[in-house]
């Protein structure tokens, strides 16, 4: 039998919001929506896929490059012949393609990606999780840890909001909880990091992100500030591909940290292993598949990681997105991110999916999930029946 992709469907949605960290504002924030409809083994699925949050929708990139080459494939079956294989669709995809230069082009491809792995787990009538745990001879793991990602800069957001948004977080059953950074001065962070240690106390810890903002000066100066406090980590100090400065940094913060959100390949998550002075006992990495060519791509840098012996749980990825929570439900992953409040309704679980003691449990639903998170699935659906 042959497998095919008949359809890809973009349509460009907004996710504007007054928020902001220490880099960017969220004002004009666009997200790519995609549908894929593949022919495998005499079933038909649609697969649905959309790009992370903090990077722009790529409707053009789909529309020009992409989406083209997917339906100009022809046959893309796998060994079995009964259904689609990813690998076969992501080549086509970057076929006549330059190596590196990374940029916007990863993005497109892995929102596409998404949805293809979607559709292929449709096909099969299984949760992804599950597919992919059966094709890596891996026992899946239902639980999932996952944190509440908020703190953002706002206007008018003083120290008794910032405490009450942290409290909601621990009330939903949250154990950590992360705040911003670097969108202000050292002593005004200061400040904000005490007063959401002294809400959540005991029942909770604080991981803190920069959002690359700093320096190197500037990075340990906030490291010399916040290895006074009992946080989870320290997350993305400088520029991403800094992985000097990241090296540097680990010389004056014994803590853990956290980076790796804006490498998007392989081979730049090698690099930060080899160069970037990540220790492998206690800091973080934040590689988010659908920025960073797809789920194809994440499995060949869980090789990587494996090679420079690390562990797939020390990898938590960042986008708050159902695909990262089946790759860490399925691949053993450390966990996923959740936006609990903002960046709706591409961020959080299925209905009724609920967060106790830091944990989920992933439903067993077809593909990724997304026809159970009704609010999102409306769109989704919008779209796949344009």
């Amino acid at each position: 039998m042959s497998a095919r992709i008949t359809d890809v469907r973009e349509i460009t949605k907004p996710i504007a919001s007054l928020i902001r960290n220490a880099y960017i504002d969220f004002s004009k924030m666009t997200a790519s929506l995609v549908a894929v409809t593949i022919e495998a083994g005499g079933k038909r699925a649609t697969g649905y896929g959309f790009n992370s949050n903090g990077r722009y929708g790529q409707g053009g990139l789909i529309r020009e490059r992409f989406a083209p080459r997917l339906l100009e494939a022809g046959d893309l079956a796998d060994v079995t012949g009964e259904n689609l294989d990813p690998d076969k669709a992501w080549a086509a995809m970057m076929n006549n393609e330059k190596p590196g230069g990374h940029g916007e082009r990863s993005v497109a491809v892995g929102t596409l990606d998404m949805a293809i792995w979607d559709a292929v787990a449709k096909i099969a009538d299984k949760p992804l999780f599950r597919l992919l745990a059966e094709r890596h001879g891996r026992e899946a793991n239902r639980r999932v840890f996952v944190y509440a990602a908020g703190g953002y800069y706002y206007p008018g957001k003083d120290l008794a909001m910032l405490r009450a948004e942290m409290r909601r977080y621990l009330d939903r059953g949250y154990t950590v909880v992360k705040m911003k950074i670097g969108g202000d001065s050292l002593a005004q962070d200061a400040k904000r990091i005490e007063a959401v240690l002294s809400e959540i106390g005991s029942d909770a810890q604080l991981a803190v992100d920069a959002n690359g903002r700093f320096d190197l000066e500037t990075a340990i100066a906030y490291a010399k500030m916040l290895r006074d406090y009992p946080l989870f980590w320290y997350e993305e100090a400088g520029d991403p591909l800094d992985y000097a400065l990241q090296a540097a940094l680990a010389e004056f913060y014994p803590g853990s940290m956290a980076t790796g959100e804006n490498l998007f390949s392989h081979q730049d998550a090698r690099n930060l292993l080899r160069y970037g002075g990540m220790r492998s006992d206690r800091d973080w990495l934040q590689f988010d598949c659908v920025l960073s060519y797809g789920l194809c791509e994440y499995q060949r840098t869980l090789r990587e990681l494996s090679i420079a012996g690390w562990s797939p749980s020390r990898c938590i990825p960042h986008g708050g997105h159902q695909m990262s929570l089946n790759i860490a439900a399925g691949l053993g992953l450390g966990g996923n991110e959740s936006y609990p409040d903002l960046f709706q309704p591409y961020g959080g679980f299925p209905d009724g999916v609920r967060v106790e003691a830091g944990h989920i449990v992933m439903p067993e639903l077809p593909g990724i999930g997304f026809e159970s998170k009704s609010d999102l699935y409306a769109e989704m659906k919008a779209l796949g029946a344009a």
